[in-house]
């Protein structure tokens, strides 16, 4: 009878293996998240009547967020600079959602303007008397290769994605702590984890965050209701790419590209949200074969210093092309 039982569960771990297996060819995030969405507590359960504030709201992942949580229920404040842009994210939250007008704040915003933040906070404090949730996802990403890029531009960066996060979190905390519960979630990136070329100062900015928020996490342990979250999404459908910092300050892009084969922002955020609702502290958010890729770096560095040399010298000459950066993974260099 033991034999049997024995026999038997050498035969499933193989089965298991191989489940997993297909499972995380088809995955589009960790495997915690990817239970969470399966198995863990359902965003509009959870979120629901919660206080929202969610920087970099005017466009992309953060316009997207705002939807979401506004159908989750959830009462927000939308900050980004352009206030014109916001009203519009609020009008649409407005159209897909039960709530009412009193229920989502407009707060124009620049992360730059540090002065400016505690008053900021205070005027959210004052209008809905709690601050549940932060998610800062305000910053700028970078399309240079360093020796071309102005020192001016890494300044500008660590400005931005870095001490204007920061600023931010440190006037919201205090509140939260006071409250005894609440939800920090920065939105970082696959290159806060692994550099990448083109990226040199965007990457240092992501890795800063990294580092920030994996210790201040450890500074927070007597607040265990406290969520220090970090996102690290791999290339998604935003405005990334066109509002990115060249090699000069002042100076657009290009080209953005073709941005379609990118995943959706809509599965990014509803990956996001689920992460914030089962209390997910840092959650991997890409499609194949991105999402291998920080499997590797994990768990096995020095091949994956291997691949990203191979990759990362084909999105160099991409870049060079003319195409976009992160197509060089999926197309051929042009060839004059």
């Amino acid at each position: 009878m033991d034999c049997c039982i024995v026999s038997a569960l050498w035969c499933l771990i193989p089965l298991y293996c191989l489940v997993h297996f297909l499972c995380f060819i088809f995955a589009d995030a960790d495997f915690t998240l990817l239970w969470g969405s399966l198995l863990g507590h359902k965003p509009e359960n959870k979120l629901k009547g919660l206080v929202a504030w969610v920087t970099g709201a005017s466009s992309g992942i953060g316009e997207e967020l705002a939807c979401q949580l506004a159908k989750c229920g959830s009462r927000l404040i939308l900050s980004a600079r352009r206030e014109a842009e916001l009203k519009r994210v609020k009008q649409r939250c407005l159209e897909c959602s039960d709530l009412q007008d009193k229920d989502i704040l407009v707060l124009p915003l620049d992360l730059l303007e540090r002065t400016s933040h505690e008053e900021k906070t205070k005027a959210v404090i004052q209008y809905f008397g709690r601050i549940d949730i932060l998610i800062n996802n305000g910053g700028r990403s970078q399309r240079s290769l360093c020796m071309e890029t102005s020192v001016d531009v890494y300044q500008a960066l660590m400005e931005l994605n870095f001490l204007g996060t920061v600023s931010i979190t440190k006037q919201v905390l205090p509140h939260m702590t006071q409250q005894g519960t609440g939800s920090i979630v920065t939105v970082s990136s696959v290159v806060g984890l692994a550099g990448a070329p083109l990226a040199t100062g965007y990457s240092a900015s992501k890795h800063a965050l990294q580092g920030f928020f994996n210790s201040l996490r450890t500074e927070l342990t007597d607040f265990p209701n406290i969520l220090i979250s970090t996102v690290c999404p791999g290339p998604v459908q935003s405005q990334i790419v066109q509002n990115a910092f060249t090699e000069e300050v002042n100076k657009p892009v290009a080209k953005a590209g073709n941005q379609e084969y990118k995943m959706p922002t809509s599965r990014c955020v509803q990956l996001m949200l689920v992460g914030i609702a089962n209390g997910v502290k840092e959650m991997w958010i890409a499609q194949q074969p991105f999402l291998l890729f920080y499997y590797v770096w994990q768990y096995a560095p020095t091949f994956a210093w291997f691949i990203t040399n191979k990759l990362g010298r084909k999105r160099v000459q991409n870049f060079k092309a003319g195409l976009d950066a992160d197509s060089a993974y999926f197309t051929k260099p042009k060839t004059s």
